[in-house]
Formats: structure tokens, C-alpha cells, sequence
């Protein structure tokens, strides 16, 4: 979320075929702001682990939040059970 056009993200675990999950962002862009995947994924370069790096972006219109305002990963894995990763 340090990124100046993301307003709010997550990060959650996709299936994949070889490593059993990997990383996704799901991010909702700020009103106004244009950012792509690309832009997205070189910003995290040298500020996390490469292995960290996610395999994908998602932009959404928002984000699912619990009753006390907590981001809901719970109703984002259900919400992506069903994504496939490019490539995969």
C-alpha cells in the first residue's frame, strides 16, 4: 500500500501447480490514479525478498472487510479459490 495510486491491497496465496501457493496482490487504485501490473510489481523490486515477489496483480473496484473494518483474506481466498496464475 506504500505505492502512491494504490488506496487500499492485500496480498493473498493462489494455487500453483509447482510451490503449492504463491503470492498475489489485490489492490484497489486510488480515484484518478492509473498504475499497471508492471508498475506495480518493479516498485516492490529491492524492498522484499525476491521470492516474495507476487505472481500477480488484481485491481478491484474493493475490497471485502470484516463487521470491525479489518480486511477479510478469509473472503478474498473464497473470492479467488477459483484464479489461475498466468503461465500456469
Amino acid at each position: 500500500m506504500a505505492h502512491p495510486a494504490i488506496a487500499e491491497a492485500a496480498v493473498i496465496g493462489i494455487r500453483h501447480p509447482k510451490w503449492d501457493e504463491r503470492p498475489i496482490v489485490v489492490a484497489i487504485k486510488k480515484p484518478g490514479a492509473e498504475v499497471t501490473k508492471e508498475e506495480l510489481l518493479k516498485f516492490y523490486e529491492g524492498k522484499i525478498a525476491k521470492w516474495w515477489m507476487p505472481d500477480d496483480v488484481v485491481f478491484v473496484a474493493e475490497l471485502p472487510h470484516t463487521a470491525t473494518g479489518k480486511l477479510s483474506k478469509l473472503t478474498l481466498r473464497q473470492k479467488f479459490t477459483d484464479y489461475r496464475l498466468p503461465g500456469t
